[in-house]
């Protein structure tokens, strides 16, 4: 028998509801794709400049989602995405996206596009992600302080499995 897996949402809340959202999502098997950190600064290559655009893409395809900080890493994508529903819900065809409807279609389009420039790579997301509800003003702006300094914490990241084996 398989190990149960954890379940990452909160058992019983609605992720298609008005909030702030810290997701982050990880390359299977956290390879490092796209780009990588030099002088604290992370530089994108090819792959993660397609991540990068269809992050900055999803309030085009998802009516209710709007995007504060994000960074792309080597291996990972950290964001905040706020669901706000109210000026949708004033148009009556107009669909509300959930925050697992909204990450799909994320790495949905950001794998598609990624495999049609090198299908050889044959590039994956690991499956989920992680998501955190920011309950306060000041877990919001520690969020945003985490993402902003991404980059520079680098070097000590548990996902830079290279400083781990040194």
């Amino acid at each position: 028998m398989l190990p149960q897996r954890k379940l990452n949402r909160i058992y019983g809340a609605d992720y298609s509801s008005e909030g702030y959202y810290f997701v982050t999502t990880c390359t299977k098997y956290r390879a490092k794709v796209f780009g990588r950190v030099n002088n604290n600064e992370m530089v994108l290559n090819k792959f993660g400049k397609i991540v990068e655009k269809c992050w900055l893409d999803l309030p085009n395809h998802y009516s209710n989602c709007k995007l504060d900080r994000f960074v792309v890493m080597p291996n990972h994508l950290h964001g905040i995405i706020i669901i706000e529903n109210f000026l949708v819900l004033k148009d009556e065809n107009a669909k509300l996206y959930s925050l697992s409807e909204i990450m799909r279609g994320f790495k949905t389009f950001s794998s598609k596009r990624i495999n049609s420039i090198n299908p050889q790579i044959n590039f994956q997301w690991q499956r989920s992600f992680y998501d955190r509800v920011i309950r306060s003003s000041q877990e919001y702006e520690n969020i945003r302080n985490y993402i902003a300094n991404n980059p520079y914490n680098w070097e000590k990241d548990r996902n830079n499995i290279e400083n781990l084996l040194m």
